[in-house]
């Protein structure tokens, strides 16, 4: 019984199972209203017909007690009969009983009763009183059977002559239970029929809706355990409707399109990690093995001559600053992009700036023949910047633009104003960048020349540093190049209020 229980049910066995239950339990409550409804039509059509009866046998006992001179002392009472199943009781405006008529199988004090003397009583102001009264039969009748108990109905009504109440008369008769309970289950057995037909519809619409509503939730279900086991790729196919089952469908599709761009973006992320892991180690590497070579030189005086000597110290000084500008370069990319890095904001004048930059690289430029351009008009608006850290991005990308350009071309720095930044361009002539570079050169240790070495082209870090310090002040930074067409790095600054 217990893994009975515990035997999990579907969700479509549970819709079915409610749609039909809700079904037969109205089919059952409307049965149950529907016998009330009837039980009130019946009885209330019975006390019509005896309120009828009663007001016809008034009548005729005021005609009777008209004639006889107003005196109920003259009252033929013997004069009184009937043959119908009937208790009649009549008083004068005393409540002296004038007149009692019963069927044999009543008792005969049933004329004394105090439920039918206390009806008579309160008719006597003038109102209609009706009710119920449980009587026993002291022997069988055509419809009832000795010594039992059944419900009999009472009318009581004031008899009125020439506008004055001279005494009651009260009527009691069984209720037709018989009849009554014989409609109700005939009612009842096409309630039943009706219900049955219903259970029939709706197990088959349940069916068929449980379906419809299940299909998609089970597709659902077979996608969350697919992208569960690694297949991030996994989708389902929206159902076409804008109810809740299509928007769970959607919103499923975006949430793993979610969570495949966070685990492509992590095995990226992870893919970065170890290569700058491996290009720390390869940077580090190759100093340290010259240093090393060239100690153990100096120490089993190996080199003897005296000028050589001082240049493998000096080859040894080179690599330890080697060595040292790449600790620095790491520890200053950490600091920037952690947030802990000041920056001494001032309005700063690009023009100016560039001017003072371009002085420091120009001899460098001048000896490769490679012309500089300052673009940027004296009027421009200032910037929200630190100078020093401006100066560095502005060395650092000069210095880029300077190795991959070649003889007889030029470098220019431009500014435009946009919306509330300064956006400003250090443009080249030189051999540009492959598409499929150019997406990754602000990354750790990206070198597009995979020939270059951080003897011949820096630690790898230049852009990444200069990237994070625009970062840093609030701005962007990205890349434009077409290869053999130049390259324009442009970045953003905002402006000074």
């Amino acid at each position: 019984m217990r893994s009975l229980f515990a035997t999990p049910v579907s969700l479509r066995i549970k819709l079915i199972l409610s749609y039909l239950a809700v079904a037969l339990g109205a089919v059952l409550i409307l049965s149950i209203a529907v016998a009330l409804e009837v039980r009130n039509l019946v009885y209330n059509a019975q006390v019509s017909a005896l309120r009828q009866q009663v007001e016809s046998r008034a009548e005729q006992i005021q005609r009777l007690y008209h004639l006889t001179g107003s005196n109920w002392n003259n009252f033929p009472r013997q004069s009184f009969s009937t043959n119908d199943p009937i208790i009649l009781i009549a008083s004068d405006s005393t409540g002296n009983e004038i007149i009692c008529i019963r069927p044999a199988f009543i008792t005969q004090g049933v004329c004394q009763d105090t439920t039918l003397t206390a009806a008579m009583k309160q008719a006597e102001s003038g109102q209609e009183i009706n009710g119920t009264i449980q009587l026993t039969a002291n022997n069988s009748a055509s419809d009832i059977a000795a010594n039992s108990t059944f419900s009999s109905l009472y009318v009581s009504i004031p008899i009125n002559d020439g506008g004055q109440i001279i005494g009651t008369l009260l009527i009691s008769e069984p209720l037709n239970a018989d009849g009554t309970n014989q409609v109700i289950l005939q009612i009842n057995q096409g309630l039943l029929l009706a219900g049955l037909i219903v259970a029939m519809l709706v197990i088959l619409f349940s069916f068929f809706f449980a379906r419809r509503l299940t299909r998609p939730l089970k597709a659902l279900t077979d996608a969350a355990e697919q992208v569960k086991q690694g297949t991030y790729t996994q989708r389902v196919k929206p159902t076409g409707s804008q109810d809740e089952l299509g928007q769970l469908a959607l919103a499923f599709n975006s949430m793993a399109d979610t969570i495949e761009a966070d685990i492509n973006e992590l095995r990226r992320q992870e893919q970065a990690r170890r290569d700058l892991i491996a290009n720390i180690a390869h940077d580090l590497a190759t100093p340290l093995t010259a240093i090393q070579g060239f100690s153990e030189a100096l120490g089993d005086d190996m080199i003897t001559d005296q000028q050589a000597r001082q240049e493998t110290a000096q080859r040894i000084g080179r690599e330890v600053q080697r060595l040292r500008r790449l600790v620095a370069d790491m520890q200053q990319m950490t600091t920037l992009e952690s947030g802990r890095a000041h920056l001494d904001l001032a309005p700063l004048d690009m023009h100016s700036l560039v001017e003072e930059t371009l002085t420091v690289i120009e001899p460098e430029c001048e000896q490769a023949g490679i012309v500089l351009h300052n673009e940027i008009a004296p009027t421009a608006p200032h910037v929200l910047a630190d100078s020093d850290r401006i100066i560095q991005v502005l060395l650092n990308l000069l210095d880029n633009a300077r190795r991959h350009t070649p003889t007889n071309g030029s470098i220019y720095i431009r500014a435009i104003t946009k919306e509330q930044f300064l956006v400003i361009m250090v443009c080249d002539t030189g051999s540009g960048i492959d598409a499929a570079d150019l997406p990754h050169i602000f990354e750790r240790f990206y070198r597009a020349d995979r020939s270059r070495t951080g003897k011949t082209g820096g630690s790898g870090l230049g852009l990444s540093i200069v990237k994070a310090i625009i970062k840093a002040h609030g701005g962007t930074i990205w890349a434009e190049s077409n290869p053999g067409q130049g390259t324009t790095i442009s970045f953003t600054l905002p402006l000074a209020r």
